[in-house]
């Protein structure tokens, strides 16, 4: 079976169903986390990382080096500022890493930076789509919103579940982690989301955009039920 016949049989050619796929990650995770059904279940969560960004860019309507080297920037900024971020205890405030994402090297899981590529993708997505006729400085401004947005919907999960934790936060605030960490994620974010729509074409992608719907309606019911 050739691949080309083998993404038709699954439905990998078409983004509807590419969409289905990864609503069904994402409810049978939260049904997972709640229940729970195991309570090594939530350590799935770095294949769950590896497979939404696999989907995403399962349809990536151009690849050519300029994507490429969009995502590989992303990848190693993302990860290279947690890395020094663990290290130093001063660019995001003092924080560590837990088990949940998985193998670290000095402290910063290699997961944590395909988590930054899968939301600089996807913010870059939506305002390439839904603001495509403003200023591209605007553009990533927006982006980079939406990536601190939903952030603050991930920080009290992710402390609750040992994704990393905060020096002395707890579970009695909503805004758990420092504001330093937003201001800087928020900085951050938008030199990656700049940099990925300077680099690459306008590209459109629903599943992209559906992938931060679904994340953040992900960390918003964990927040309510948890």
């Amino acid at each position: 079976m050739n691949t080309l016949s083998f993404y038709q049989k699954w439905g990998l050619n078409k983004p509807k169903f590419l969409g289905i796929y990864l609503s069904i990650v994402y409810l049978v995770g939260i049904v997972g986390i709640l229940l729970p059904i195991h309570e090594d279940f939530i350590l799935l969560t770095p294949l769950n990382l590896l497979f939404s960004l696999f989907i995403v860019l399962l349809v990536h309507p151009t690849w050519d080096k300029q994507i490429i080297i969009a995502l590989m920037v992303a990848y190693s900024t993302g990860f290279g500022v947690e890395l020094a971020g663990v290290q130093s205890g001063i660019i995001f405030g003092e924080y560590q890493y837990g088990a949940t994402l998985g193998p670290k090297i000095l402290g910063t899981p290699f997961m944590i930076g395909v988590n930054w590529v899968m939301l600089v993708y996807a913010s870059s997505a939506i305002v390439n789509r839904h603001f495509a006729k403003i200023p591209l400085v605007l553009k990533a401004a927006i982006g980079a919103s939406l990536m601190v947005f939903l952030d603050l919907f991930i920080e009290p999960v992710a402390i609750q579940q040992d994704f990393w934790s905060w020096g002395e936060a707890g579970y009695n605030s909503f805004i758990v982690a420092p504001l330093q960490n937003y201001i800087v994620w928020w900085i951050v974010a938008f030199g990656l989301v700049l940099f990925t729509l300077i680099s690459t074409r306008s590209f459109h992608n629903k599943i992209a955009e559906l992938l931060y719907l679904l994340q953040l309606v992900f960390f918003i019911i964990l927040n309510l039920f948890l």
